[in-house]
């Protein structure tokens, strides 16, 4: 629930005090934001309905109260127990609704350790008790001593009491709200009507943490199941997308091939278009504008043959390989053949990509 002073001037602080395994509830960082941010000198009404909480979250919401600079009333819509009672403690008024109660008692706390450990819980214990017994007693204008007696036995108070007893400054005769959730189980003097609907609403602290814990696991097992599959499918998809690519790839790549290879421009003038083909990698629009403009004595010299007509491209490159047919000072050398160069550029990037 959000913690903020309405447009009416009301803060309603219900639930847990302190941060809490049932998310129902205010903080002292809440309630000092929502003061910011009503202003300091802003009029309020505290609407509290608490079965208590964190003593320091307690105390650090009282302080807040006590410095604001307008007129702060706190309301005991139903219960103002245990930490609860500190943050009553605030108010310039304080007002028990009919059917309002309120309870001060010692605070607690759970130690697992050594002796040592123990007598240091022990030791803040009775600091937080004094801290809490010295707040009643500024505002009731009671003995501390005898108020640490009994809050050792616990105090329930009626509106009436409280009243009485300087805890409250008035008992309104509205009707109180319904009490807040809270196993009244756990105190040591609660009153029956108390036990009775903490035992028949199921406010149990036990029951409570289960269903927190089990209710945090749930959905953590959930949003693994969620992303596992998403997982695997995701997978199949990339690897679908993948394929398709390549596949689209290379019938691209085949059909820029052909388009230069097998233009009309390429007669005549096949090297140069195996070579724009496989060499380059420009488009076969380009490819083909400069086979259109390559000049037809390179077109003539690439179709060159003998006398005979014929063309022996492929011994020549032997020959050439193998430094056959050099000249011998004193003979003569026999007359080379023609050859298609054409041919023997093809011969060699035929080589080249069976090495």
């Amino acid at each position: 629930m959000p913690v903020s002073v309405s447009p009416e001037g009301e803060l309603v602080l219900y639930g847990f005090v302190g941060d809490n395994l049932w998310d129902e509830g205010f903080t002292a960082r809440e309630v000092l934001d929502a003061l910011a941010e009503a202003g300091r000198g802003t009029d309020i009404v505290v609407r509290l309905n608490s079965a208590g909480g964190y003593v320091d979250d307690g105390v650090a919401i009282y302080n807040a109260l006590v410095a604001h600079k307008g007129h702060v009333t706190v309301q005991v819509d139903a219960i103002a127990a245990s930490s609860a009672s500190i943050i009553a403690m605030a108010g310039d008024d304080r007002v028990m609704l009919s059917g309002a109660l309120m309870m001060i008692h010692d605070p607690s706390r759970a130690t697992m350790g050594t002796a040592a450990d123990h007598e240091k819980s022990k030791s803040i214990l009775d600091k937080l008790a004094a801290l809490m017994a010295g707040i009643y007693a500024d505002v009731t204008a009671e003995d501390e001593e005898g108020l640490r007696i009994e809050m050792r036995d616990e105090l329930w108070l009626t509106g009436e009491e409280a009243v009485a007893r300087g805890f409250a400054t008035s008992a309104g005769t509205a009707k109180a709200k319904a009490f807040a959730a809270f196993d009244y189980r756990t105190y040591a003097h609660a009153p029956q009507r108390l036990v009775a609907l903490a035992k028949k609403k199921r406010w149990s602290l036990e029951e409570a943490r289960t269903e927190a814990a089990a209710g945090a696991a749930h959905p953590r097992k959930q949003e693994i199941e969620m992303t596992e599959k998403p997982k695997a499918e995701d997978d199949a998809a990339v690897a679908k997308i993948k394929a398709e690519a390549s596949a689209s790839a290379r019938s691209e790549a085949h059909a820029r091939i052909k388009a230069i290879t097998a233009c009309d421009e390429a007669k005549g003038r096949a090297a140069l278009a195996e070579h724009l083909a496989f060499e380059t990698e420009m488009s076969a629009d380009d490819a083909v504008k400069i086979l259109a403009a390559a000049s037809k004595e390179t077109a003539a010299t690439e179709n060159e043959t003998d006398v005979t007509g014929g063309t022996d491209a492929q011994a020549y490159e032997q020959r050439r390989m193998a430094a056959a047919g050099q000249g011998v000072p004193g003979q003569r050398s026999e007359k080379p053949k023609a050859f298609s160069s054409g041919e023997i550029y093809a011969l060699r990037r035929r080589a080249l990509k069976e090495a």
